[in-house]
């Protein structure tokens, strides 16, 4: 028996109008959907678990001759994502040899902190890993902290935490451009043993258009136990992320790409590569 094909499915709210539809049963495909944290998928996707999956765009700038890039699309943002944010005591200018708590779920999103810190900002910071909601529910609490996804949403208004940062928009200031937090790759080793006899990108679309076009459906389903308004919700889905990746959103990921290069962070600037380019 052939062991089905499985695919990555990012486990935050922000995915849920490409994914509904195929975890419903409204698109019907043939793949098995594994969630997780997007370190998680990363992790799965490099040793073969997975075929096709979303993934942290500072992944594939590490390994991207394992990747072909699914085609137009991304999770990114033109300005204020809202779900990933530096929450600090203090404004940003005064965090200067403090330290900052980052997730360990997350790569781009440290990555993109760092760059800010050292080249936006000029400051010199220290950095821990660990989970925000127990170090300040159990622990000391941080001077700042960088808070990803759900929680993010959850955190955003703090009170101990007055001064916010919102890292995409911080970048678009600082760029001009979009900010390309995650892709969606699918494994070379995957295309090159022929297990793959259609473009999982064109699925992946499908899902996409469809949630896009169902908003109240989408809606619905976030509204229950989510800490944003209705209108909050409709704001972050249709206004504060990106699903595309055309030539604006590609820009803003080569010059991410560049710096993180410059920094010494990655390898030499990846190429972009697309499966459904080949």
């Amino acid at each position: 028996m052939t062991a089905p094909l499985r695919m990555g499915r990012i486990s935050y709210l922000n995915v849920l109008p490409i994914y509904h539809p195929l975890e419903a049963g409204i698109i019907p495909h043939d793949y098995e959907l594994v969630s997780g944290p997007p370190a998680l998928l990363n992790e799965m996707m490099g040793r073969g678990e997975l075929q096709v999956s979303s993934c942290s765009c500072f992944e594939y700038a590490r390994r991207p001759e394992r990747y072909y890039l699914v085609d137009d699309l991304s999770i990114g943002s033109h300005g204020s994502v809202m779900s990933v944010l530096l929450l600090s005591r203090v404004p940003v200018e005064q965090l200067g040899g403090q330290t900052i708590l980052i997730s360990g779920e997350t790569h781009t999103s440290v990555a993109l902190l760092r760059l800010l810190m050292r080249d936006r900002y000029g400051l010199d910071v220290d950095y821990a890993t660990g989970s925000v909601t127990s170090a300040l529910r159990h622990g000391t609490p941080p001077a700042a902290f960088l808070a990803i996804g759900d929680e993010a949403l959850r955190l955003r208004n703090h009170p101990d935490y007055p001064y916010r940062v919102d890292m995409a928009d911080a970048w678009r200031e600082w760029t001009g451009l979009p900010f390309i937090f995650g892709l969606w790759v699918i494994s070379r080793e995957a295309v090159e043993s022929g297990l793959l006899p259609d473009d999982p990108g064109a699925l992946l679309r499908r899902g996409r258009d469809w949630g896009l076009a169902h908003m109240d459906v989408i809606l619905d389903l976030t509204a229950h136990g989510c800490p944003l308004t209705r209108e909050e919700l409709a704001f972050y889905y249709q206004q504060g992320l990106t699903y595309s990746l055309g030539e604006r959103e590609q820009q803003g990921l080569r010059l991410f790409y560049a710096k993180l290069a410059e920094a010494g962070m990655i390898p030499p600037c990846p190429e972009l590569r697309f499966f459904a380019r080949q």
